[in-house]
């Protein structure tokens, strides 16, 4: 499904006035296929902006648009409840989210509120399905309680109860917030994972720069309430003087690819870490970097 918004507005509070205003006329389309970035400090907008793609959020009255693949969130009409059985919100720090007693009907909330005609049977096997897809094994954890797992097991679990619907689109704000290094390397290589079957379009929201410049096709850069920036990982991050206005750090890799050039190394990479590395191996052996 393809992500539109056009000239996006919010404010909180009741006055609405501009001086209250998370967004200040955001226009971004997300196409289907891409895992996309969301970069920007705190305040900048970006998670008001997310909070809006699935309807968490309500559009205001003369505030834009949005439309998420054939759902048009300007329609009175818009079924709000099939879009988030496709497009899955994942929160920072979603283990938080878990309450049911069991791991199963926790994972399971999903399909009963937004899939209502499914029936017990088809839930189970979706229930399976989810948690064996993040890496648990179902007959071991279905019946404990979500509260009794590590903070590892947790998170998948929450996860497992957004892609139960296997959505389409699946956004993610600040995922890999208080893991460990394996961790992340371990979450992010579930995204592609996931990426790669059944859901089509990522948009990850980070303040890590790094897994942004490894791991996403483009990049949107927020301040103040509006898209400042955005292009591939190499286009964004070779902006630095804008970035560092904004507060934000360059991806290491860029960083090091800055640095070579005051020296007179010269390598074009994309930022990820491979092609850094392939790069600058390149350029030594006397190649074209």
């Amino acid at each position: 499904m393809r992500i539109e918004v056009k000239d996006l507005k919010h404010a909180y509070g009741e006055s609405k006035v501009l001086s209250n205003a998370a967004l200040n006329g955001v226009s971004l389309n997300i196409e289907e296929g891409e895992f996309f970035g969301i970069i920007g400090q705190t305040g900048s907008g970006k998670t008001t902006f997310v909070q809006h793609l699935n309807g968490l959020i309500k559009l205001q009255k003369d505030s834009g648009s949005i439309k998420v693949g054939e759902f048009d969130f300007a329609d009175k009409k818009c079924d709000f409840r099939a879009l988030r059985a496709k497009l899955g919100m994942v929160f920072q720090y979603p283990e938080y989210q878990l309450f049911a007693e069991t791991v199963k009907d926790d994972v399971a909330f999903g399909v009963k509120n937004f899939m209502p005609n499914i029936s017990e049977e088809q839930t189970e096997q979706m229930v399976k399905e989810a948690l064996t897809t993040v890496g648990l094994n179902y007959e071991k954890i279905k019946d404990k309680s979500p509260f009794e797992l590590s903070g590892g097991q947790k998170r998948r679990v929450a996860i497992a109860g957004v892609i139960v619907t296997k959505p389409e689109v699946l956004v993610l704000d600040e995922p890999v917030a208080g893991l460990d290094p394996q961790g992340k390397r371990d979450f992010i290589a579930l995204l592609h994972r996931l990426h790669k079957t059944f859901v089509k379009t990522i948009v990850l929201v980070s303040h890590d720069m790094d897994l942004v410049a490894e791991n996403c096709t483009r990049i949107a850069v927020f301040a103040h309430g509006n898209v400042l920036l955005q292009g591939t990982p190499k286009q964004v991050f070779a902006d630095e003087p804008m970035l560092k206005e904004l507060g934000l750090e360059l991806p290491v890799t860029a960083y090091l690819t800055k640095e070579l050039e005051k020296i007179g190394v010269n390598i074009d990479n994309d930022y990820t870490a491979q092609s850094f590395v392939d790069a600058l191996i390149n350029y030594y052996k006397g190649g074209k970097a």
